[in-house]
């Protein structure tokens, strides 16, 4: 592509058939309506449906929904949804590895009970739909893998050793997946999310001291909108993107900056 070739047609998804795990709630679902609105048909796997509230959003924009009740903890349940999307979508484009739980307590009290189903969440069912997306992705040679990551991919943080531990592994495993699948013509990319209003941080923002904390120690001086992570997902879902890969782009307000 030559310079003067460049078009904002690069940005659009017109066509293409979209996967977000646990797209939706909270950042989930507005990862699955930015690919509908810039044109992406999108399959959700949950463990709970929403109120139809993802579907109107996304059929309003005309563009297909698929959803599939699934706990992607499961032995096999990753590799299955996937076939599900292909044959309901009749492909697969771009994978978001959207799901996250994040479990909280003191040192002394955080054990395996917490740890492992986290891991399991956050980290390993992330790459069972990677590995059984790149198998879909590789003969036709093209592909999107976004991984959801967080600012506690760098960062330590109080009653979260397993978040911290399996989002620094979304980084890892990002960067190690992109080297293997470049040759195939797939980009593989993170982002990670700062402090964002949604249901996992309300906790946090309902506690005057650790909400003036937080909005104190970002430059933008707020929490993010689940709406500021839009761009960023449909940037690196696009042919803007083809090459950018292995990289984690960091949507924070610029809380690490501080």
């Amino acid at each position: 592509m030559e310079i003067t070739d460049f078009s904002t047609a690069l940005f659009s998804l017109e066509g293409k058939r979209a996967m977000v795990t646990g797209g939706n709630g909270g950042l989930g679902r507005a990862f699955t309506v930015a690919l509908a609105a810039a044109g992406a048909d999108v399959f959700v796997p949950s463990l709970a449906d929403d109120d139809g509230t993802t579907a109107r959003l996304v059929e309003g924009h005309g563009r297909r929904y698929a959803f599939a009740a699934a706990d992607i903890t499961r032995t096999g349940v990753p590799q299955e949804m996937v076939g599900q999307c292909v044959e309901t979508l009749g492909g697969l484009d771009i994978l978001v590895n959207s799901a996250g739980i994040n479990l909280l307590d003191d040192v002394t009290a955080f054990g395996r009970d917490k740890w492992d189903p986290m891991l399991a969440v956050n980290l390993t069912a992330a790459f069972d739909f990677a590995h059984a997306a790149a198998r879909a992705m590789i003969p036709q040679r093209s592909g999107k893998i976004v991984n959801i990551a967080s600012l506690f991919s760098f960062l330590g943080g109080k009653q979260s050793p397993a978040y911290a531990a399996s989002k620094a592994g979304i980084v890892g495993f990002t960067k190690a997946y992109a080297d293997e699948l470049g040759e195939y013509g797939i980009q593989v990319n993170a982002i990670a999310p700062g402090y964002f209003a949604t249901a996992l941080t309300e906790r946090t923002r309902s506690d005057a001291v650790a909400n003036a904390r937080i909005v104190d120690h970002v430059p933008a001086g707020r929490w993010g909108d689940p709406a500021d992570l839009m761009g960023a997902l449909v940037f690196l879902s696009s042919r803007a993107a083809d090459y950018v890969t292995g990289h984690t782009l960091v949507v924070d307000g610029g809380y690490l900056l501080r």
